[in-house]
């Protein structure tokens, strides 16, 4: 089966949509940030020791290691590198969670644990950029303001059947 790798903005609900997806289809899902956790790398602590260069280079390791899982959550800035597309695109499909960023706003209102994310710092300009990003590499993309986790799961769901993927075919 290929694999599914779900991309998007910090809060567009890449780790949530993959974790519901995984019970509902009954398969594993990697969360690349949490893999980069396991292996004893705190994220806000690479970004303050070592800076963003450094994660960057933490989070295309911690991809290479997804081959087994079928469902993969991306971190926000997985598309910073060509190699990570690359990756994704050789590997399986890549879906886009898009999600305005008034939404996201609202869901990291309280959130302290992104390095990246200071409401009225530089977040409209990184989210406009990421946004390009994003459209030019997804093989779809779903919209997912104002719709349920489970609206998002099915939608991906009927994507795998179209294109073949959950019966293994091409």
């Amino acid at each position: 089966m290929k694999q599914l790798f779900l991309i998007g903005f910090m809060g567009s609900g890449k780790t949530t949509v993959a974790r519901h997806l995984s019970k509902t289809l009954n398969m594993n899902y990697i969360d690349i940030d949490n893999l980069i956790e396991e292996m004893n790398y705190n994220i806000s602590d690479i970004f303050k020791e070592e800076g963003e260069d450094a994660f960057r280079s933490y989070e295309t390791d911690a991809l290479k290691l997804t081959r087994q899982a079928p469902i993969i959550s991306t971190g926000g800035g997985i598309v910073e590198r060509s190699e990570n597309i690359h990756f994704m695109k050789n590997n399986g499909i890549i879906i886009y969670l898009r999600t305005s960023l008034d939404i996201i706003k609202t869901r990291l209102a309280n959130d302290k644990s992104r390095p990246l994310w200071k409401e009225g710092s530089q977040t409209d300009v990184l989210f406009s950029i990421r946004v390009k990003m994003y459209e030019a590499c997804a093989d779809y993309t779903i919209d997912c303001d104002n719709r349920s986790v489970e609206e998002l799961v099915q939608e991906i769901i009927d994507i795998c059947r179209y294109k073949g993927i959950l019966e293994g075919e091409e």
